[in-house]
């Protein structure tokens, strides 16, 4: 019985230093083992941010992550409520093996470096105001808000990734004159940002607007990358193309827009949009044909859901790490912008995730420059029909959602050492 105790307590010890002597931790991203995908993101961005090493595994087990094993990651992972796994150096050689075989469609990324984070957002926007705002605050990942004051300063310099809160880019204030323009609040918006814009040197919105927009634009040339969602995406494009072109009407900027307006816009100017039209009507809560929020009948509810490409991780690196999920079909959520019309997405950017059921563009990614962005089509992946001022989506009862999933690919993305994209 001596023997057996001494063989026992000796088992335990043998099992307890295997434990404590494995080289990684997985973070197991598929449907099954994970129990918190969003905030596994942020567990990763932890890391990077104290210089431990981090590895993307595309298409393995849902886009897993692959860390160095540490007391303080495992502690880190237990109190946010993360699933992980250990792993000797052995398993985790067998996994990268595999992941490396010319028959499977996996690739490895090394994630190098914690990006700096920015969010373009009006001073005192609560955080459920915006999904990325809202996700970043449920993740734990840091990010700094900044406005049209730090944007025309050139402060974007100090960041490698920006998101464009659902803002627009136009100077007609949302297109919200018609259902809300006796509304407290949208009065003191108009007043506020119309104060900004003389303080900032212009004498009308839209030319102030026109201006932040023209800032970001040159950030991603420059090598940044950019994040929009909604609103933000083709109001953004339609500033850039109306340059010089006064397209505002009298309630908007105090004088008539420009007369023939549309033919006079450059789409050469645009990040991903092309000839599109513009919504003339100030009473119509639209900016132009690009969204098709009013062209979904055919789409009900119980139906809206959009399928994401299946890129190949080792020739496409960047398509597959901005898709990696745990499902290939994200339940669709409408916006002001929902989707974008396919054929008014120019050629050389890449729809990622596509309504087949409609046939519209969800998710695209571009180059411009030295830098990258994203569009994203809605407003709150886990409040289909968004309305101003519906409570806010409690994230802790959507801990697995893809759709959140899709925006912190996105937040992770500039970390990774990058491949040329190939298609």
């Amino acid at each position: 019985m001596k023997t057996l105790k001494i063989s026992y307590c000796v088992l335990l010890l043998l099992l307890s230093s295997v434990a404590a002597r494995a080289g990684f931790i997985l973070l197991p991203m598929d449907e099954s083992t994970q129990q918190n995908h969003l905030k596994a993101y942020g567990i990763t961005y932890w890391c990077l941010d104290r210089q431990y090493k981090a590895s993307w595994l595309l298409n393995y087990r849902g886009g897993s992550f692959l860390l160095p094993d540490a007391p303080e990651i495992r502690k880190e992972c237990q109190i946010r409520g993360v699933s992980f796994e250990l792993l000797s150096d052995d398993e985790a050689n067998a996994i990268l093996a595999e992941i490396s075989s010319p028959s499977q469609n996996m690739e490895t990324v090394i994630l190098e470096k914690a990006p700096k984070i920015a969010v373009y957002t009006p001073k005192g926007k609560q955080p459920w105001d915006d999904a990325v705002t809202l996700v970043l605050t449920y993740a734990e990942i840091p990010f700094t808000p900044v406005y049209d004051e730090e944007v025309l300063s050139d402060q974007l310099l100090l960041y490698d990734w920006l998101h464009l809160h659902h803002e627009d880019f136009t100077g007609q204030y949302g297109k919200f004159y018609a259902s809300y323009k006796n509304a407290p609040w949208y009065i003191e918006q108009k007043k506020d940002a119309e104060a900004l814009a003389t303080k900032l040197g212009y004498a009308k919105v839209s030319e102030e607007k026109l201006a932040v927009a023209k800032k970001i634009r040159d950030f991603v040339i420059g090598g940044g990358f950019m994040f929009a969602m909604c609103s933000a995406a083709d109001s953004f494009d339609i500033a850039l193309a109306a340059d010089g072109v006064d397209i505002c009407e009298p309630m908007f900027d105090g004088d008539p827009s420009e007369a023939n307006y549309q033919s006079k816009l450059q789409f050469s100017n645009t990040f991903a949009f092309k000839n599109f039209t513009l919504e003339r009507n100030p009473n119509m809560y639209e900016f132009s044909d690009i969204d098709m929020t009013n062209k979904r009948a055919n789409v009900p509810m119980e139906k809206d859901y959009f399928t994401l490409m299946d890129f190949s991780a080792k020739w496409d690196p960047i398509p597959s790490m901005l898709c990696q999920n745990h499902t290939m079909l994200v339940k669709g959520f409408m916006g002001q912008s929902t989707a974008f019309q396919p054929d008014l997405v120019k050629s050389n950017v890449l729809v990622m995730g596509e309504c087949q059921l409609n046939g519209e563009a969800r998710y695209i990614h571009g180059e411009k420059g030295k830098g990258m962005y994203t569009f994203y089509g809605g407003h709150d992946p886990e409040d289909y029909k968004h309305q101003v001022g519906d409570p806010p989506t409690v994230l802790d009862l959507h801990p697995n959602s893809p759709g959140y999933r899709l925006i912190l690919n996105n937040v992770l993305f500039p970390a990774a050492r990058k491949k040329k994209l190939k298609t």
